[in-house]
């Protein structure tokens, strides 16, 4: 979907601040002033101004207006590729995942290690109007119709969005799971067999880990960029190294790092596989939630093979306690609709459902547009805050999406000590380690910008980086 009007007139004023063409202490134009001048209506101009204020860069004096606050800082420099020392690894990781992922339930923890935006940006409201409704009109025939491959109006909705952003997609290719993560689960099982190697990338998502783990697999970590992805040629090496059956990655907003990989890149990607025959599982959950002009392709656009075995959830972008993904399994399909129905048969129904009537009486396209405004503004207040507290030598991601920052700490800084310091304090993060199959990372964290940027969030990275800080002066320090 193309930029809104409020979205391009903050664009503009945020430009004009950044040139220094507009100062700190400087008023803008009152909203009558700015409807004159730029034609647009005076809701278009206080959405802009929200926008702005949201993002840190004007603040509001009442009676006053809108004046233009301080720059945030340069920001930290970005964290280079990382090296993984390129051999197969056996995994024996999730007690150490489980046990830090325990750590963060508590609504009284500052949310950075979470792995869900805060639930107050989702239409609940709306999403139980649908439910509501579905359940009203439910005609029994669904209760059985609706079961695996998933209910076939939402099937078409899912199909219609693909085909919307240029991804020729037919409702019978999708198959509706339980989550993303089932839908990555079959397609990793029909994909591979015990003992085999699956590529992934360095840093990586921890579920995928634990996905190997639980499947006897061995994980291959290659090199990954911070912005593009992973590297291609390191990919070539690795699969004449190891001659992997599969690839499990995220081509775009990964988690942790936030990368995105190019066009013209997802398209070699997909080549390369698809002269090795390698299946491709892509896990696209972050794919509504970029922060550019219009949805960048996932690789699956690329696919002429069928060997693509795409991956998506509602759970990041709409409703996350629905538990509504699909897989789109290209050459693959019918083996994980039958896994599907053989394992848990279908997804909720009722969620099913209501998924369907939400989407046909539109509004998500709306919801996502306020969604993505929200993050992309609160990534600016995290990355300001992460500059502001964090010492010298941090070095920090930029994501075009999604909603994760992945920060390296100077020397001495230990990520597992820190997540321990840190939750006695009450704040949660997700330390480096678990993102790796041989515990690489130890200086590193991923936080979480999905919730609302207020004193409590500000005051947690405040004390992270106080905690960076200190850990590193002992260290240089050293004994005694």
């Amino acid at each position: 979907m193309g930029v809104t009007r409020y979205q391009a007139l903050a664009d503009d004023i945020a430009h004009a601040i950044r040139e220094g063409l507009l100062c700190e202490g400087d008023k803008l134009p009152s909203v009558r002033e700015t409807c004159a001048s730029r034609g647009v209506s005076p809701s278009t101009v206080f959405q802009a101004y929200y926008l702005l204020e949201a993002r840190g860069l004007v603040h509001a004096r009442p009676r006053s207006g809108y004046y233009v606050r301080a720059l945030p800082r340069a920001l930290p420099p970005e964290p280079e590729i990382s090296r993984p020392g390129g051999g197969s690894t056996s995994l024996a990781i999730s007690e150490r995942i489980f046990d830090i992922l325990d750590s963060v339930q508590d609504r009284a923890v500052a949310p950075l290690g979470s792995a869900f935006p805060a639930a107050t940006l989702f239409p609940l409201e709306r999403l139980g109007q649908a439910m509501s409704a579905y359940l009203r009109r439910l005609d029994p025939h669904d209760t059985v119709e609706g079961l695996s491959p998933g209910n076939p109006r939402l099937r078409r909705q899912i199909a219609l969005r693909y085909r919307a952003a240029g991804v020729p997609v037919a409702a019978d290719d999708v198959v509706i799971t339980t989550g993303a993560l089932e839908a990555l689960n079959l397609c990793l099982h029909v994909a591979t067999r015990p003992g085999d190697a699956v590529v992934v990338e360095s840093p990586t998502f921890y579920g995928a880990l634990q996905a190997l783990e639980q499947r006897g697999l061995k994980a291959v970590e290659v090199p990954t960029h911070p912005r593009q992805g992973i590297a291609l040629d390191a990919l070539e090496a690795a699969i004449a190294r190891h001659a992997p059956k599969a690839c499990w990655l995220m081509t775009q907003f990964q988690n942790p790092l936030g990368s995105l990989m190019p066009e013209q890149k997802k398209r070699d990607l997909v080549a390369l596989l698809a002269r090795h025959q390698i299946p491709l599982i892509e896990d696209d959950v972050y794919g509504e939630l970029y922060f550019g002009h219009a949805r960048p392709l996932p690789a699956k656009a690329y696919d002429t093979q069928g060997l693509v075995l795409h991956c998506s959830s509602f759970s990041k972008c709409l409703a996350p306690g629905f538990r509504i993904g699909w897989a789109i399994a290209g050459r693959y399909a019918r083996a994980v609709q039958r896994l599907k129905l053989a394992t848990t048969l279908s997804a909720s129904g009722p969620a099913q459902g209501a998924l369907a009537q939400y989407l046909e009486r539109g509004g998500y396209d709306r919801h996502l547009r306020r969604l993505r405004g929200t993050l992309a503004a609160q990534q600016e207040r995290m990355l300001d805050a992460v500059a502001r507290y964090f010492p010298s030598g941090t070095r920090v991601t930029r994501p075009q999406g999604g909603f994760f920052v992945w920060l390296e700490m100077p020397p001495g800084a230990e990520a597992l000590e820190l997540h321990r310091r840190a939750l006695a304090q009450g704040i949660s993060v997700a330390p480096g380690p678990i993102f790796s199959a041989s515990g690489q990372f130890g200086h590193a964290l991923r936080l979480n910008y999905g919730h609302p940027w207020d004193e409590r969030m500000e005051n947690a990275v405040r004390e992270l980086g106080r905690l960076a800080g200190r850990r590193r002066g002992r260290a240089a320090a050293g004994p005694g």
